[in-house]
């Protein structure tokens, strides 16, 4: 039986005078790796804030299980403990070593004892590749190793939900793919994800299900095979029509 982690039911978003999310509706299943895609500026990173709770909405209602994590008197660092997310940007601690960038959370916000975050920052470091990096400093690192690390800290409280924003586009290109490999292994092992990406040819090979966004608004969502393959909206059509100019599908 399909159980559904995650709703976003009319959500709405605004910047002052922008509209950054106009109504917007998605539905993920457990399990289930979501890829939304679109233009610069169509709201994806801003959604998954709003999953997070890190942007306030200003209509609609967001359930995570059967909660409503938008309702009046939510605690978000509640919601937080239960949805991991990792950015664009590493947003690593320089001062401090890998491990212990990895188990601060929840050691300070959890009040899980060190000897436990440890062993299980360890854990997850060796399930990443990066057992060998745990007592260097970020620095140390390159930049794909820095983005594994910033996933080990966010899958650390064993998070239900994992939201990833377009966690490749600041790297290096033959960085991306151990990144990606990492993201693959997370799908296959059936953790939940949204993820934001222009990397198209593993939305298709990864995503249970694809939403093209524009202008704030889902118009399109389906499997990779129809979204990627054969798209009914014109804008999803034109949108796709550059990215396979571009190469990169």
């Amino acid at each position: 039986m399909t159980t559904t982690k995650l709703r976003v039911e009319g959500v709405h978003k605004r910047f002052g005078d922008r509209v950054v999310l106009d109504g917007i509706d998605l539905t993920v299943d457990e399990h289930e790796v979501v890829c939304l895609i679109g233009s610069s500026g169509c709201g994806k990173s801003t959604l998954l804030r709003c999953i997070d709770l890190l942007d306030p909405i200003d209509g609609g209602r967001i359930l995570l299980d059967d909660d409503d994590v938008t309702a009046p008197g939510s605690n978000p660092n509640a919601v937080r403990r239960r949805v991991g997310i990792v950015f664009q940007s590493f947003n690593l601690f320089p001062h401090l070593r890998v491990l212990d960038n990895v188990t601060l959370g929840p050691r300070k916000a959890l009040g899980m004892a060190r000897d436990q975050a440890e062993a299980r920052g360890v854990e997850l470091l060796d399930r990443l590749g990066l057992a060998e990096q745990a007592r260097k400093y970020p620095d140390q690192l390159s930049g794909g190793q820095q983005q594994r690390v910033a996933i080990a800290r966010a899958l650390v409280g064993e998070p239900e939900l994992l939201l990833l924003d377009e966690i490749t586009s600041a790297l290096d290109p033959e960085l991306v793919g151990e990144v990606l490999a990492t993201i693959r292994e997370l799908a296959s092992s059936g953790m939940t994800m949204v993820l934001a990406t222009h990397e198209m040819g593993f939305a298709r090979d990864v995503a249970s299900s694809v939403a093209f966004l524009h202008a704030g608004k889902v118009l399109e969502i389906g499997p990779p095979s129809q979204v990627l393959g054969e798209p009914e909206h014109e804008r999803t059509r034109g949108f796709l029509s550059r990215v396979i100019e571009a190469g990169r599908l």
